[in-house]
């Protein structure tokens, strides 16, 4: 189900208040305080993606028109020593994913000069960092391409398209999209699981792998003055052949990341991640397959019952590596690194006896290592695992992700914090693997330091405190600019989604901590039982526990704030949270009065009823220890809505239309308790957004609505 923490906002008000402010906070001399403009301001940067030559890096990265409502992604290339990054093309089309090929002369990306989107092709002048020549089409599917990928020998591309199963060619798809779209009726008939899926029905299609001959895009490049144009229409006159057919997603729902797929250093072999054994709503049996790239019959290579993902063949071409999980059904279980050797068959984990899950990865050039990343104690550090080893060892402590090689030991990567969003670092490695110095990050891109130059943010503060059954258990809190120590400030206590997830020194567009804490508020945060980056152990604590130790565990991390930091004012505290963090907003709803107000965003109140609305279902199976008629007693122990008649604090509801793992019935069942019992209540009922809002007016509605609401309870009588 993938409970996050991020939220949405709409309107429909009910029950007027005064509004009274929160205390005003003035920024340090010569900074501001950090506010909603600011942050639209600030530019998302993507993944690096290094050119084979080791001069440059080439990024996408995406800007908010906040009054046009609108997020427009285009292609950068910034120096590998860094510096001052600059557009590689002005055209005012969309663009994203780029990827060089082996010998850096093209660039792949995917383009939105059309619709659907498709695969573009460029020349590449290594030597001044340019694009050349006249961008030319290379699919043109009816159905769109994106997530393209070079063949390490450069002939070929594969992409992914999402086309109907039992459709042979693109003139079907496309015939039964136009019949789709003129058809007068819209009723939709299911025959199965899963009909529907995150914030979207499925249309009844499937995600494909196909391949298209690289030099399809070649042969069409023409010269043009106007090179920063792209040339309509198709270059391609190969059809794509697709290599996954059948009626199954390759790659399998995920919300971003690493690719599930990837080519052979010989070009000859597909790997993808799909799951084709078991239904989607009641399973997470992701499994690794093997294709000719030629298309044939595809062979399962995965053995694990759990989710195995992101298939990476070695540089050396003699192994493939992916993540693997144990267990079946549990999308949060310890995730591992499985090494498979091509020739033998020979399957083993690399990383036996890590306790923390992997995320991102990637092969060291000379296939001796991985290097990956892993959460640890709200850091996301880069550590290396030796072939040969018999434990990772740390290269770095910071929150990375998105690991690649460059050339000559250089290892690129996407840093973040919780006071600055997402920019491109580089270590040496060299040192490391030499045992003989540490790795010191430099910077890359430099996209957000100006702007953030002029505002006034405090740093992200840990603390530890015992939680229940005595626990070691970690929070952060961050205090407003301009802190002074002698005043007393309000609270804003941000409960996590996943609920497998971690607060961290990381950032949020969605969820800002240091946006909260601007208008003059402390903010803490709480990793409770079940919250990643603490080991296995302390993440399955909150399996069939849901209003219990974590619980127990973010009211004792209160207690301890209060007594700790004598600045904050107890009497003036709201409690906020959204997916599983406002399931916790729920249930605080009905076991504390301590707070003046709250805010449930998402949420699950009845566990009963979102079992039956929701599309994962293996999510609330494995969470609440079975489907509702076979346990139902744990459902309804854990269900907020079983303790309705203890509710007594001001709640704002929010919730999408669109968000389909929870359901907006959910939203709208807590409000109407709410206002039966009369307890002072607001709704923002969002109709174009999902779990997440995404349209940037709509996020500074929500974000100007919740914190009026806090606002309204927590000032000073």
């Amino acid at each position: 189900m993938k409970f996050i923490t991020f939220f949405g906002t709409a309107s429909l008000a009910v029950t007027a208040f005064a509004q009274n402010p929160s205390p005003s906070v003035s920024p340090s001399p010569g900074k501001r305080a950090f506010t909603f403009e600011d942050m639209m301001a600030l530019i998302r940067v993507a993944e690096p993606v290094p050119a084979p030559d080791g001069k440059w890096v080439v990024f996408s990265a995406q800007e908010v028109d906040l009054e046009a409502n609108t997020r427009k992604s285009h292609l950068w290339v910034v120096p590998v020593e860094g510096g001052t990054a600059r557009r590689l093309s002005a055209s005012p089309n969309e663009e994203e994913r780029p990827r060089f090929s082996p010998d850096g002369k093209r660039l792949i990306f995917t383009s939105k000069a059309t619709e659907p989107s498709q695969i573009w092709m460029c020349q590449f002048d290594s030597i001044n960092g340019t694009l050349t020549g006249q961008p030319h089409q290379v699919t043109n599917l009816s159905t769109g391409a994106d997530g393209g990928i070079w063949s390490p020998d450069g002939k070929s591309i594969v992409f992914v398209s999402a086309v109907y199963p039992d459709c042979p060619d693109d003139a079907c798809n496309k015939k039964r999209d136009e019949e789709r779209s003129k058809n007068k009726v819209k009723a939709k008939i299911f025959n199965h699981l899963l009909y529907r899926h995150w914030n979207a029905f499925t249309e009844f299609k499937r995600s494909h792998l196909f391949v298209i001959p690289a030099a399809s895009g070649v042969a069409a490049f023409v010269s043009n003055a106007e090179s920063d144009k792209q040339a309509p229409g198709p270059s391609a006159s190969t059809t794509p052949r697709d290599l996954t057919p059948g009626d199954h997603d390759v790659p399998p729902f995920h919300l971003g990341g690493a690719d599930m797929y990837d080519i052979s250093p010989d070009g000859q072999e597909l790997a993808y991640t799909s799951n084709i054994d078991e239904v989607e709503a009641n399973s997470t049996n992701n499994e690794i397959f093997i294709v000719p790239i030629s298309g044939g019959p595809a062979k399962k290579i995965s053995t694990s019952p759990g989710s195995d993902v992101r298939p990476r063949y070695s540089p050396n071409g003699s192994s493939l590596v992916w993540t693997s999980m144990a267990r079946g059904g549990y999308e949060s279980d310890h995730s591992a690194l499985f090494i498979y050797d091509r020739k033998s068959g020979d399957l083993r984990e690399l990383t036996r006896g890590f306790d923390r899950s992997i995320f991102t990865f990637t092969w060291a050039p000379d296939s001796s290592a991985l290097f990956f990343t892993a959460q640890d104690h709200g850091t996301s550090p880069i550590w290396e695992m030796p072939l040969e080893g018999d434990e990772p060892v740390e290269v770095a402590r910071l929150h990375a992700d998105d690991l690649v090689f460059g050339r000559q030991h250089q290892l690129y990567f996407s840093r973040v914090s919780a006071t600055a969003p997402n920019e491109i670092a580089r270590i040496d490695v060299s040192g490391i693997r030499n045992n003989s110095s540490s790795a010191q990050a430099a910077a890359v891109t430099y996209m957000n330091e100006a702007r953030l130059s002029e505002i006034a943010m405090q740093p992200l503060e840990s603390f530890t405190f015992r939680g229940a059954e005595n626990a070691e258990v970690q929070g952060f809190l961050i205090k407003p600019p301009n802190f002074d120590q002698k005043q007393k400030y309000p609270l804003k206590f941000l409960i996590h989604g996943g609920p497998e997830g971690a607060w961290g020194d990381s950032w949020s567009y969605r969820w800002n901590a240091e946006l909260f804490a601007a208008n003059g508020y402390v903010v803490v945060m709480i990793n409770p039982r079940g919250s990643t980056g603490y080991g296995q152990k302390f993440t399955d604590g909150i399996n069939g526990d849901w209003g219990g130790k974590p619980y127990l565990d973010l009211m004792k991390g209160l207690d301890y704030v209060e007594k700790t930091y004598p600045f904050i004012d107890k009497n003036r505290e709201a409690a906020l949270g959204a997916s599983y963090g406002a399931y916790m907003a729920n249930w605080i709803l009905g076991h504390t009065n301590r707070f003046r107000c709250i805010v449930s965003h998402d949420g699950m109140f009845n566990a009963e009823s979102a079992y039956g609305t929701t599309e994962e279902l293996w999510f609330n199976e494995w969470e609440f220890k079975g489907p509702p008629w076979t346990n139902r007693e744990l459902y309804r122990k854990w269900s907020p809505h079983e303790y309705a008649k203890e509710f007594k604090t001001p709640t704002l509801v929010v919730h999408g239309q669109l968000d389909y793992s929870l359901d907006v019935s959910q939203g709208f069942d807590l409000f109407t308790t709410l206002q039966r019992l009369k307890v002072p209540s607001r709704m923002l009922y969002f109709p174009d957004e999902g779990h997440w809002v995404l349209k940037p007016q709509n996020s500074r509605l929500w974000y100007k609505t919740v914190n009026d609401w806090v606002d309204q309870w927590t000032a000073p009588k």
